[in-house]
């Protein structure tokens, strides 16, 4: 099961409603945000998440209203006794995080790890590996260099114990454990094959755009996605903005086959998001406009159905 938080969910300028990105995601134990804008940790405090569980922080690109937040809450996560490490990704890392742990005189106690990302050209690139899932990224079209990120759940299979037994005689055990590694196994002279005896659940799949204009990378990461968080800021794209527009958003959305669009980066001058959640959804239908706060669960449950709960 995936957590996704809304922590700020504006553009440029932080509102009284809206302030500016950051997401909290929370998969088996795993903490991290993707983007930090400015009161990033004073939003988490509200939504009662912890930021000192965070352990991984993805940053689109280094305007200021995505990574802004990371001053405070490094110097809080010092002055609050962290001691784990924490790894900054984004495009340019090594030197923008140096430049930010230089603002103060002394550095933290603990070890903060730029991991710069690729941010030209056309490759899907991985850039996490963990036991169950890993997170992709690829460059996108804005004024400074940007990227999108992907999490992507690994596919597992769910062995039915009762029809095994039913099958082959096979009892749960190493035998099972083994099966579900190899694929197959040889028992009693039999060859069993995991798909004889197991449900296969489809890995979850969630994409966050950042800011940028649309273009040939967003419909490679966001194929078949399960969730797509995209910039919305204004209407339809505007080419000086280097923004996309949710009609854009919708059309991606659509030609990728994903399942649920989520809207968010929203100008200030949208006091409102009818008119954006109206206009995609005459393209795409399943649109929703992201609010401070909203949570969406996402499960996987077998190979063709993912469930989500948006609270």
């Amino acid at each position: 099961m995936l957590e996704i938080v809304f922590l700020g969910t504006g553009s440029g300028i932080p509102s009284k409603h809206r302030n500016p990105a950051g997401i909290w995601l929370y998969y088996e134990g795993d903490a991290m945000l993707w983007d930090c804008g400015e009161g990033t940790q004073r939003q988490l405090m509200i939504a009662k998440l912890s930021f000192m569980k965070i352990q991984r922080i993805f940053i689109t690109h280094w305007h200021a209203d995505h990574w802004a937040g990371l001053i405070g809450l490094l110097q809080t996560m010092n002055m609050e006794g962290r001691k784990e490490p924490l790894y900054i990704y984004g495009p340019d890392a090594e030197r923008f995080v140096g430049d930010i742990l230089d603002l103060n005189y002394w550095g933290p106690r603990f070890e903060i790890i730029p991991k710069t990302v690729p941010h030209e050209g056309t490759e899907f690139v991985k850039i996490l590996e963990r036991e169950q899932y890993q997170i992709f990224s690829i460059p996108t079209k804005h004024s400074v260099p940007s990227v999108a990120y992907c999490f992507q759940e690994k596919d597992s299979w769910n062995v039915d114990i009762k029809k095994a037994e039913k099958l082959y005689g096979l009892k749960q055990g190493p035998l099972v454990g083994r099966l579900k590694r190899n694929g197959e196994i040889i028992f009693k002279g039999k060859r069993i094959r995991l798909e004889d005896v197991a449900v296969k659940k489809r890995g979850i799949k969630v994409v966050y755009t950042g800011d940028t204009k649309t273009c040939e990378n967003l419909k490679t990461i966001s194929k078949d996605a399960d969730v797509l968080i995209h910039d919305a800021t204004f209407v339809e794209e505007k080419y000086d903005r280097m923004h996309s527009g949710a009609k854009e958003a919708a059309k991606i959305a659509k030609e990728c086959g994903v399942k649920c669009l989520v809207l968010t980066h929203f100008s200030r001058r949208y006091q409102n998001t009818k008119p954006l959640i109206d206009e995609a959804k005459k393209i795409f239908p399943n649109t929703i406009a992201a609010k401070d706060f909203m949570k969406i669960t996402v499960k996987s449950k077998t190979n063709k159905f993912i469930s989500f709960t948006t609270q």
